[in-house]
């Protein structure tokens, strides 16, 4: 290996996701971001507010945007299967109803479908070593999260493969939030690692920069964790008003009724305070001094009656897109399509740096 995997500081990826932050209305053609999840089932808030929002705003830019439904990825910690083409055209609901717009510079697909993309976990697989897959921090989460005895090889090379989906189209600008640092760093390495191998003076891949969330991190309503649809702390996208009012009602809180803002030392009030100015853009301390002293009731009614008017168009859209499969499945059509396109040229060239052409 050319060098000993190092993961850079966070504050150098942050100097240099604030200086592309401020190129990109300028010059969105110099960009082509990566980004998507993992179809475990439908978004929620904390998802909208955290990336959906950035993605439709940097498609709206001009920034030639590949969204990857990762479904193979499932299967590195999960037992049932069942629901992945189910909850695959449920991701492509809610970006669509969120603001992102297929379209000639906006594709959405899942990976499973993408053969050449996957043929690049092969030789990419050759530039890692195992103790660097072993410490890496975003995996030994994971591992420590999925509860899992039996560890699957596929977790150990799930950031190999996330390094695939990002450089398949040459995905220059992953968003990524601090905790997903280290999986791009991967992706870096690799992307390095393979030029300097295979191709000396033709590069074949860039180095992916991140481009940091500045949204912040959204809590479950017990108050306690990052919202999450596997600990039931979560108010989905497609929740109705009624559904929405229910949850917020549990929401827990404290027993000071004086509402402040403080995430430090108040965290629940504070969380739903931020819920509120995220969709009224007002200051979460003025919405605080808005209701005062009259407690944790008065602040819950404020919340759920602006997020469910936030969320009105959002929830109108989705049920227009569920009642039109034909047009959810063109797009994942579409997006394989254009996706394929682009990997069998990378993948061409690939086989070409390695000569491995016929």
């Amino acid at each position: 290996m050319s060098e000993q995997m190092e993961y850079g500081s966070f504050e150098a990826a942050a100097e240099k996701s604030r200086a592309m932050e401020a190129d990109i209305p300028v010059h969105p053609e110099r960009y082509r971001v990566l980004t998507g999840d993992r179809p475990t089932g439908r978004l929620h808030i904390g998802h909208y507010f955290g990336s959906l929002q950035n993605r439709a705003r940097l498609a709206r830019l001009g920034v030639t945007t590949y969204i990857v439904i990762a479904d193979y990825q499932v299967l590195t910690d999960r037992e049932t299967f069942e629901a992945i083409a189910e909850n695959t055209r449920e991701l492509t609901i809610d970006y669509i109803a969120s603001g992102i717009i297929p379209g000639p510079n906006t594709h959405i697909f899942p990976h499973s479908h993408v053969p050449e993309l996957n043929q690049l976990l092969l030789p990419f697989l050759t530039l890692v070593t195992n103790a660097e897959l072993n410490r890496n921090p975003t995996v030994k989460e994971e591992i420590a999260a999925s509860g899992m005895k039996n560890i699957t090889a596929g977790m150990y090379t799930y950031p190999v493969h996330q390094a695939a989906d990002i450089l398949f189209c040459k995905g220059n600008t992953v968003p990524v939030g601090k905790d997903q640092l280290p999986h791009l760093e991967l992706t870096r390495v690799i992307a390095r690692r393979f030029n300097e191998r295979f191709a000396a003076g033709k590069p074949v891949f860039p180095e992916p920069q991140a481009l940091l969330s500045a949204a912040p991190t959204i809590l479950g309503l017990d108050g306690g964790q990052k919202m999450s649809k596997s600990r039931n702390n979560a108010i989905m996208l497609c929740s109705t008003g009624d559904e929405t009012a229910a949850l917020l009602k549990k929401a827990k809180t404290d027993s000071d009724r004086l509402i402040t803002y403080d995430p430090e030392k108040r965290p629940e009030v504070s969380n739903l305070l931020l819920i509120a100015s995220l969709c009224t853009g007002e200051a979460p301390a003025a919405i605080a001094a808005r209701i005062g002293d009259q407690g944790s009731g008065a602040l819950k009614r404020l919340v759920t009656e602006t997020l469910n008017e936030y969320l009105r168009p959002i929830r109108a859209e989705r049920i227009r897109l569920e009642a039109d499969p034909v047009y959810i499945k063109s797009v994942l059509i579409s997006g394989i399509e254009s996706a394929r396109a682009v990997a069998i040229d990378t993948l061409t060239e690939v086989r070409a740096a390695m000569h491995m052409e016929l």
